[in-house]
């Protein structure tokens, strides 16, 4: 699929959410859920497969299909969310294929609608009970609100990936890693990814600051800055950001640092799940010296030292 023809400008601090529906009965009475997921993590829209059973796994696995030479599982994402799907309702089902960490999936949703454009600064990140429902906040990464004050929800549809254990991080420490010293910082608002990278750095012999999102991480630049002053790049010698955060992403995070003259000599290198050539290129021209898809521990150790060796020399 493709809206890439009306491109999203880096720094923009602007996502596109492909909206679509889940209906669900309750009490006799039919509800209509909206939801959101990143463009950048679509391939294509399709119409419900013919699908090949798999015995003996969770059932709100459909099955799989081959799509082009490619084996593709099926999630229902109705029974994943643990809603029950009304009867007497007609659906226009389809299935998005998406990718995270280079692995495809398919979702079946019951109505895809269209593409929106949102700022990430009118993102917030779910912190609400699961009161109106079973819908658990742990699968939402983030809400909006839409026209007709309607609240879109952002699935989490990489822990579905997790669940099924298609991906598990690759945090082998059994390589040769090289040594630095000085300060890194990582950006990501999953506590979970923050603390893969940050061991990972602080193997590698870095001090570590966090931050959950692109805001908080200007926050303490300016706090590290006004400790270091112009010395800050000779102490902190790469910033390893998330792509997709609430308030402010990656890529806007990005170009305001290397706009603001007492941070661009610092590194970024963004680590994402999103795994499309197109977002590697957006890195890139939002002043990125790299790109990784989460988490092949070879390839961090490799692309951090290689870039923090590069900037060392070059500062000599």
């Amino acid at each position: 699929m493709s809206s890439k023809s009306d491109v999203l400008q880096v720094g923009t601090n602007e996502l596109e959410l492909v909206d679509f529906r889940i209906f669900k009965e309750e009490n006799g009475k039919v509800y209509e859920g909206i939801y959101g997921i990143n463009v950048s993590k679509v391939r294509e829209i399709i119409k419900y497969p013919k699908l090949t059973e798999l015995p003996g796994v969770p059932d709100f696995i459909e099955g799989i299909f081959d799509l082009r030479g490619v084996v593709i599982p099926v999630v229902d994402l109705a029974k994943w969310m643990g809603i029950k799907t009304p009867e007497n309702k007609e659906l226009h089902p389809r299935v998005i294929i998406a990718e995270f960490n280079n692995i495809l999936i398919g979702f079946v949703v019951h109505e895809a609608k269209r593409i929106r454009r949102i700022s990430w600064s009118a993102i917030e990140p779910a912190s609400f009970s699961s009161g109106q429902g079973v819908l658990d906040k742990s699968k939402i990464t983030g809400v909006t609100r839409i026209e007709n004050d309607e609240v879109l929800l952002i699935l989490d549809l990489e822990s579905v990936v997790e669940d099924l254990g298609f991906y598990q991080p690759d945090v082998d420490t059994d390589i040769s890693i090289d040594k630095f010293n000085g300060m890194a910082m990582v950006l990501d608002d999953s506590l979970t990814a923050r603390k893969i990278v940050k061991e990972a750095l602080q193997k590698m012999g870095f001090a570590v600051v966090e931050a959950k999102d692109g805001m908080e991480a200007l926050e303490k630049l300016e706090d590290l800055y006004a400790h270091y002053g112009h010395q800050l790049p000779e102490h902190l010698k790469i910033i390893v950001s998330d792509v997709e955060m609430p308030r402010m992403d990656g890529f806007h995070f990005a170009a305001k640092a290397k706009d603001d003259p007492r941070f661009s000599d610092i590194p970024i290198v963004f680590n994402s799940s999103i795994s499309d050539h197109f977002s590697e290129e957006r890195g890139k021209e939002a002043g990125g010296e790299g790109y990784m898809v989460k988490f092949d521990a070879n390839v961090f150790y490799a692309e951090i030292a290689k870039i923090v060796r590069a900037h060392i020399k070059q500062a000599s």
